[in-house]
């Protein structure tokens, strides 16, 4: 069973107290408006999963490709669309709202973001070089990683050679975090420990791969309305 993941936005970290009174640093991440836009089949796709979307937005605010395809699947367009890979019992119905109890309080996740960007750093901070003696016989270059070349052969430097450059923003996952609590009335995850990314990334959320799962909701926890809205006109019909 492979279920589907969630997209939220981080909000921030905060700290929340257990039963026990201990005090447990925590990830804030919204779900919002995260719905299922579309449907990848085997038939039609070579493979299955589920489309999502996060933040509704007008059509001239995303990219024209993602505009047409919204508009060919008569939807809505969203500022953040993500797709996950299911087995065949956990796709879910285009139109469904997705809420923070599609998780269970005490699981483990995988969280996927954009880590900070921090710019061009030098390999001290970058990779955790000692750099160069403090001492006599060094001159102004104390932070510089020395020697880069080789000899006669092969003469150049390796590619994958570490050295200064950009650091940060590149996407950065996290596995086995746990879930500490949820808040379902404002459709907030709290995650223990740090999520990648700044304040606003958007963030996607897995189900972890490396621990044993038990007692989830599949293929998703649904909204009560949109389960008893059938029931309820079924009633009316023959009371009528």
């Amino acid at each position: 069973m492979k279920r589907s993941g969630l997209i939220t936005t981080k909000i921030g970290m905060t700290r929340l107290y257990d039963d026990a009174g201990v005090a447990h640093p925590v990830t804030v991440l919204s779900v919002g408006d995260c719905t299922v836009i579309g449907n990848r089949t085997m038939e039609k796709n070579g493979y299955v999963a589920n489309v999502l979307g996060l933040r509704e937005a007008k059509a001239k605010h995303v990219a024209k490709p993602q505009a047409v395809a919204a508009e060919k699947a008569g939807v809505k367009p969203y500022r953040k669309v993500a797709e996950f890979r299911v087995s065949d019992d956990c796709v879910i119905p285009v139109g469904t709202a997705m809420s923070a109890s599609h998780f269970v309080v005490g699981q483990y996740i995988d969280v996927q973001a954009t880590s900070k960007g921090k710019g061009f750093q030098g390999a001290m901070k970058r990779h955790n070089f000692g750099g160069k003696e403090a001492s006599h016989g060094v001159l102004k270059a104390h932070r510089s990683i020395g020697g880069t070349g080789m000899r006669e052969w092969p003469g150049r430097v390796l590619k994958g050679k570490k050295m200064a450059g950009q650091m940060g923003n590149e996407t950065v996952t996290v596995q086995n975090l746990k879930v500490f609590g949820m808040d379902e009335g404002e459709n907030l995850i709290f995650v223990e420990g740090a999520v990648p990314g700044a304040n606003g990334t958007f963030v996607l959320v897995t189900d972890a791969v490396k621990k044993e799962q038990k007692d989830l909701p599949v293929p998703t926890k649904m909204n009560a309305v949109a389960v008893e809205t059938p029931a309820a006109e079924a009633t009316e019909t023959v009371a009528e």
